[in-house]
């Protein structure tokens, strides 16, 4: 278009579009997205002429088209599930229906337990056996988990990174009693213990030995497993615990970086590890801005990778995983979620993801059923077989508007990164805190816009069903797997050949001590004289103990963030009143029990009650019911609050009141909140529960019902 005529044509719709919305819709910002970048409400040409990179095509540095040539049209995403529950056997059975019915990988989730590196029988992990993931304990579990699944054929994928070790050589163990040579497995091992660090939590050991064994499991993988991936570098739990798409890239890229840093310090060659590092994103609801964080991620890692002078084109080449958002799904009106996990997968899809798993609608509520998972799983069937995605590569390319957003989070997320070289690299950064306060205070923020309904949830804060229909949960019997898993623990140790094990345990122990020796080969020989989990995670415990985070929070970023600042001040004065009445500001415990290291509504509640007044201490993580109460009771707490997200909530809070009744401190009050199933409420008030909050509770109003409690009970 001769450019006269572009300018005319941009002049007589400026004036089109302010008569039609009564104003100037002139070319600066509209709005501000929640990575504060400024997005206009027309992109033309002159948009693509501020690009820091040229046009370019798929399969060719800097790989913003995507990864491939041919992208889907070549070769589909890999349709993935993660899944995993109760006992091996029963995953098993699932994997293998999932398998029939169109599903091409495995993506395997490991209870708290295992994450942790407890076994079954350990007295901290009473209410976390088999729930959130399938418990393994042992290379026996493992081969029960993979029995008719061909190890040599299929592609496994294993988000674990505490009790790696145990866990990947179990995995390798079952393949080579399978027939199955170690150079023949395909899959990855997350391994991704930095960003454990900042917002999951199911660490094991501190940093430095942390970082270690990732480098060990990447050195072993590299020279006996040519088709594993030894890391998948994993933004999606920074984005779940409340990271913003540039927090995303910034800190999962770094992370990256930190890994082949370690690797290249060993003395290995860029070019015999790169190409197997991965990375996985969460996809949630923003979709453009979903689509431009996995092209501007290829863009970064391909331009970061060049420090390190490749010779390889695969070495510099970003490929992912994704999976569509977990914190997204709402418990109220939950068949709303089918909508948003489409929305999700296809912004994960238009993106260039090369393998993708859909949540079901039903996990704000617990595990998957069957049917949930089915559609979950017909989501991308349908996306590859109706749609016709798979046969254009790449329809953004050229967009104005998507290559600005893509430039944009290109130059923020570089930003960010700068920041953390600073500080030395991610080890340094996770260190000093910084990561983890800058993804809480974007989480607290996020959190009062929906409160006050300027970031719109259907379902939550506007379009209210009145009348919810019931959903099916899955409810898993803990009490009964964790008996199985003991019962099997017990078979193992009668029948193994004790001196040998506790030979490789000792190898073991003496490698963490002295720093000789790859440590996941020397698992591999304990899991074969079969060792535990837990036995392998202890040898190593005996030298590195078990790391306890500090325990930080954030102050005035909820209220701060909060439009209706009245709404704030009705609930300050409320707590006033209560202080002048009883002589003391309320005082809550907010804690977490079992191995559920996922602490973002935790710290979101712990900080908006800071800020609306309450006195607000935060438990450690991992605590047992006992060290809970203790606790409270030492700190003289009102109400003790706690957060469950991974369906131990019957067990730990049954064992809790328990402890109450028995210290005589029934006058403390206990609330809950999370992800409980409404079904479970009346079995949680009948233990004596004042309150239970489901997602989606706005927390000016669960402040005021906590008052109300203490109103009734003090």
């Amino acid at each position: 278009m001769p450019e006269s005529k572009y300018i005319f044509s941009l002049k007589e719709w400026e004036k089109k579009a302010s008569s039609e919305l009564g104003g100037n819709p002139s070319s600066s910002a509209n709005w501000k997205t929640l990575e504060d970048i400024a997005i206009k409400m027309l992109y033309t040409s002159e948009d693509l002429e501020k690009l820091s990179y040229s046009e370019t095509l798929p399969g060719l540095s800097p790989f913003i088209r995507g990864p491939h040539a041919t992208m889907y049209s070549g070769r589909k995403w890999t349709i993935r599930q993660y899944a995993g529950f109760s006992t091996a056997k029963e995953s098993n059975k699932f994997y293998r229906e999932n398998l029939a019915a169109g599903q091409k990988g495995l993506s395997v989730a490991f209870d708290l337990a295992t994450h942790r590196g407890y076994d079954s029988d350990h007295q901290r992990v009473l209410g976390d056996v088999g729930k959130a993931g399938v418990a393994i304990d042992s290379v026996e579990d493992m081969k029960i988990l993979f029995d008719q699944i061909p190890l040599d054929q299929m592609s496994v994928s294993m988000t674990m990174n505490g009790a790696v070790l145990p866990i990947l050589a179990s995995y390798i163990v079952t393949a080579e009693e399978q027939g199955v040579k170690q150079e023949q497995l395909s899959g990855t091992i997350q391994n991704d213990i930095l960003k454990e660090f900042m917002v999951r939590n199911t660490y094991i050991y501190p940093p430095s030995p942390s970082i270690r064994i990732a480098g060990d499991i990447i050195e072993y993988v590299s020279t006996y497993m040519p088709r594993y991936n030894s890391v998948s570098i994993s933004g999606y739990h920074l984005q779940e615990a409340g990271a913003t798409a540039v927090q995303e890239l910034a800190f999962s890229l770094g992370n990256g970086l930190e890994y082949v840093r370690t690797a290249i310090n060993r003395g290995m060659e860029i070019d015999s590890f790169a190409p197997r590092l991965s990375f996985f994103f969460g996809i949630g609801m923003n979709f453009f801005m979903e689509i431009a964080k996995l092209r501007a991620a290829r863009f970064l890692w391909n331009k970061l990778i060049q420090e390190f002078n490749p010779k390889k084109v695969e070495s510099s080449m970003l490929r992912t995983h994704c999976q569509t958002s977990g914190w997204s799904l709402t418990e109220q009106d939950p068949y709303n979620n089918i909508v948003r996990t489409t929305i999700e997968a296809l912004a994960a899809v238009l993106g260039g993801t090369q393998s993708l798993h859909t949540n079901a609608f039903d996990e704000a509520l617990g595990l998957p059923t069957e049917t949930s998972a089915r559609i979950a799983r017909n989501t991308q069937l349908i996306l590859q077989e109706e749609a016709g995605i798979p046969n254009v590569i790449d329809p953004f390319g050229g967009s104005y508007f998507m290559e600005s957003l893509s430039e944009s989070l290109i130059q923020e997320s570089a930003k960010l990164l700068e920041k953390v070289e600073k500080l030395g690299g991610m080890t340094k950064a996770v260190e000093s805190g910084m990561p983890k306060q800058q993804i809480e205070a974007s989480a607290a923020r996020r959190q009062a816009m929906i409160d006050q309904g300027q970031e719109v949830i259907v379902g939550i804060n506007k379009y209210k069903a009145e009348n919810a229909e019931p959903v099916e949960v899955r409810d898993i019997d803990n009490t009964a797997v964790r008996e199985a898993q003991i019962k099997m623990l017990k078979k193992i140790r009668k029948n193994r050949d004790q001196q040998k094990v506790d030979s490789f345990l000792n190898a073991l122990t003496n490698a963490a001590d002295t720093g000789v020796g790859n440590l996941l080969g020397l698992s591999i020989n304990a899991i074969r004289a079969r060792a535990t989990v837990g036995e392998v995670s202890l040898a190593l415990e005996k030298v590195w103990g078990r790391y306890n985070a500090p325990v930080q929070s954030i102050s005035g970023v909820y209220a701060g963030a909060f439009p209706d600042q009245k709404k704030i001040s009705e609930v300050r004065n409320e707590i006033k009143n209560f202080a002048k009445k009883v002589g003391r500001r309320p005082r809550i415990m907010v804690a977490k029990m079992g191995q559920d290291g996922h602490d973002r509504g935790a710290k979101v509640i712990a900080t908006a009650f800071a800020d609306m007044g309450f006195d607000v201490d935060i438990a450690p993580l991992f605590q047992t019911p006992e060290e809970v109460v203790r606790q409270s009771i030492e700190n003289d707490v009102h109400v003790i609050g706690i957060s469950s997200l991974a369906a131990g909530h019957k067990t730990l809070i049954e064992e809790l009141m328990k402890v109450l009744r028995q210290e005589n401190s029934e006058d403390i009050a206990v609330v809950a909140g999370g992800v409980i199933p409404p079904k479970d409420y009346d079995f949680l008030k009948s233990l004596g529960v004042c309150c239970i909050f489901g997602p989606g509770t706005a927390i000016p109003d669960a402040a005021r019902e906590v008052l109300m409690s203490l109103k009734v009970t003090h």
